[in-house]
């Protein structure tokens, strides 16, 4: 009689590594919770920042998820769509970075005994999108419209949508001073409203409100000739003359940079001799002036015809201060833009997610089936954003969020966290707003992770080639390494 013993079938090389199935999914949750750990307590106000030090030892602080993320070198496959929805986010609205990554997580965490019990996840993935659909419609039904045609209303509406952005950075004390540069800044670009049209410049030194903002370009001072100690440092109404003709040997990079700028913002055209010096390629503006900034020179042309650029000059203490800074600067000059683009806002501070929550709780009760538990699940995620500014802020959560419940349920639809008195406030009236489109982004990206990486149940994973194997098998991770002899 035969054996029953049927020869294994070997269809991968030694050593690699399979997983699949439910133990798949769940660990591909697991590390998605871990990656949430590292960012969730930045968020909010009262967020704590976080100090990376890379390989090289260069330190850097940051609060904004992407930030942080990015540098966290993440090797999880599952775990870098995290990272990679903190870095779309980072793109498209500049702002929310940790409150995507935290709700993507928190998806996955309400759904894991679903999973575990085996419910098939194209059975939740379907759930999930009708809810984020509900949800973003719902959204921009309730979302308030501000006016446009009346320009102080609208200022007011972008300087307090900065104020928000900026209120969990490090420079939240600091936010009149610097939503209004943000504003001014931004109003000063024209439609298109290009980024790289805002220059930041830093100079080590001074407070923070020694910043101010250049209407015009701004540079280091680059140039320096026989007597110009002599020459006057300002010039009213100079044309300028753009060369591209080596004046003398200083580093090309700060010259082209310095070249580019000045064109686009003062019209004219790059000359590369002398010969022709007409009057149509000499660019104009209405002020050059040489100013000292700390312990650097700076020359600004402001005042520029064709100018929709300016330069914001930060000052500060530490390098790593500024930077963050700078970071802080750009989530909140993203926001302004966007708030320009789309004029319709919603409270910020946890009340949109509780008013979701509670639209997305009550429309569950209505259907039938799976459905019914996973929608729930959906809305029972979205609390995690107003529970986790409580946390952050060392609050009671439980207590809160039970309030907060209570209010959504009689109506109060744009209540959320206060951190300032440890209660919950009305934070449409408070001026926390933010722009919708943040919040819509913010949704469709986390459900869309978490669909993705539930629809994931299997990971196969090469091993590396060890140096027995044909020959130029161990460099084949691109770095050319010498052979082991």
């Amino acid at each position: 009689m035969l054996t029953e013993c049927p020869t294994p079938v070997i269809l991968l090389k030694e050593g690699t590594d399979t997983s699949q199935g439910v133990p798949q999914l769940i660990s591909n949750i697991n590390a998605c919770q871990v990656i949430a750990e590292a960012v969730r307590t930045t968020l909010g106000p009262r967020g704590m920042d976080k100090l990376m030090v890379d390989g090289r030892g260069k330190a850097t602080i940051s609060n904004d998820g992407a930030t942080i993320l990015k540098l966290l070198d993440v090797v999880h496959p599952a775990a870098k769509t995290l990272v990679d929805i903190a870095r779309s986010q980072d793109a498209e609205v500049g702002d929310g970075t940790t409150s995507v990554t935290l709700l993507a997580a928190e998806f996955l965490k309400q759904l894991k005994p679903y999973v575990e019990e085996g419910l098939h996840p194209q059975t939740i993935i379907r759930a999930f999108r009708s809810a984020t659909h509900l949800a973003v419609k719902k959204i921009r039904e309730i979302s308030v419209t501000v006016k446009k045609d009346d320009k102080k209303e609208q200022r007011e509406l972008l300087v307090k949508c900065a104020a928000t952005a900026m209120n969990s950075k490090l420079i939240a004390g600091q936010k009149e001073f610097f939503s209004e540069m943000v504003v001014e800044a931004v109003m000063m670009l024209d439609e298109l409203l290009p980024l790289k049209m805002i220059g930041i410049k830093k100079v080590q030194g001074g407070a923070l409100e020694e910043s101010h903002l250049v209407a015009g370009v701004a540079f280091k001072k680059t140039f320096s000739y026989a007597g110009f100690e002599m020459q006057p440092k300002r010039y009213d109404q100079p044309k300028i003359a753009l060369l591209n003709v080596e004046l003398e040997l200083k580093a090309e990079k700060d010259n082209a940079e310095v070249r580019v700028k000045s064109v686009e913002a003062c019209g004219g055209s790059i000359q590369t001799s002398v010969g022709s010096m007409t009057d149509d390629v000499l660019g104009r503006c209405e002020v050059f002036e040489e100013v000292q900034v700390g312990g650097e020179r700076y020359n600004f042309f402001k005042g520029c015809p064709r100018s929709h650029t300016c330069t914001i000059i930060l000052r500060g203490g530490a390098e790593q201060f500024m930077e963050e800074t700078e970071r802080s600067l750009h989530d909140a000059i993203m926001i302004v833009r966007r708030a320009i683009k789309n004029d319709s806002i919603v409270a910020g501070g946890g009340a949109i997610e509780m008013e979701l929550s509670k639209y997305l709780r009550d429309y569950s009760r209505t259907i039938p089936g799976k459905q019914q538990l996973l929608i729930g699940a959906y809305a029972k995620a979205l609390e995690i954003i107003p529970r986790q500014l409580c946390d952050n802020a060392g609050f009671d959560a439980t207590n809160i969020l039970n309030k907060l419940r209570a209010k959504h349920a009689q109506g109060g639809m744009w209540y959320g966290v206060d951190v300032n008195n440890e209660d919950i406030a009305d934070n449409y009236l408070a001026c926390v707003w933010e722009p919708s489109i943040v919040r819509i982004n913010a949704l469709t990206a986390a459900s869309e992770a978490a669909c993705l990486i539930l629809s994931v149940d299997e990971t196969i994973k090469n091993p590396r080639s060890s140096v027995e194997g044909p020959p130029g098998g161990g460099r084949g991770r691109g770095r050319g390494r010498p052979h082991a002899h």
